[in-house]
């Protein structure tokens, strides 16, 4: 831990060396992360991409050293909010798609669920995105977000009950 801490510094001071070791440390879960929220591999490329770019220009931002792997889900996370509202904007043209009718539905229910999940605030969506699309288990997810793992447990028990009345309720606006 004190490692990546040093990392971090030196990083801070415009190290590439050392912020390239962090990066490649946290690679794999970042990937997965935005992989399983955007179910796309390109678009979950680009928002890594994005999202280091990011982070590197503005290291010196980053308050806490030993935050570092919550920041940098904090970056990723923005950044898939952001693709995932050009994707609930984009619109699906019927003459282009040349399908039957049950695959525009499908569609058409695809971009509600993601609206939907859109409204929670962020750290809800953080929670259960690396709880359901990542696999994380409270204490992973309280420590990469600096958490206590019970206020993680509530914090994901309300934000599905919300999504869960929002669902059920089908309230497509």
């Amino acid at each position: 831990m004190n490692r990546n801490i040093d990392l971090v510094k030196a990083a801070q001071k415009g190290d590439t060396h050392a912020f390239a070791q962090l990066y490649e440390e946290i690679y794999k879960d970042l990937y997965r992360f935005a992989l399983y929220t955007l179910r796309n591999s390109a678009d979950a490329e680009d928002a890594v991409s994005d999202a280091v770019t990011d982070a590197f220009a503005s290291m010196e931002k980053l308050r806490h050293a030993e935050a570092f792997r919550s920041w940098m889900f904090r970056i990723l996370s923005n950044k898939c909010k952001n693709r995932m509202k050009e994707y609930a904007r984009k619109t699906v043209d019927l003459e282009d798609v040349g399908e039957e009718m049950s695959y525009v539905e499908d569609v058409s229910e695809s971009l509600f669920v993601r609206r939907t999940f859109m409204e929670l605030e962020d750290t809800e969506r953080m929670i259960i995105s690396m709880r359901v699309f990542g696999g994380y288990t409270s204490r992973e997810i309280s420590g990469i977000l600096s958490m206590n793992a019970n206020t993680v447990r509530t914090r994901e028990s309300r934000a599905l009950k919300k999504l869960a009345a929002r669902l059920g309720d089908g309230q497509r606006g």
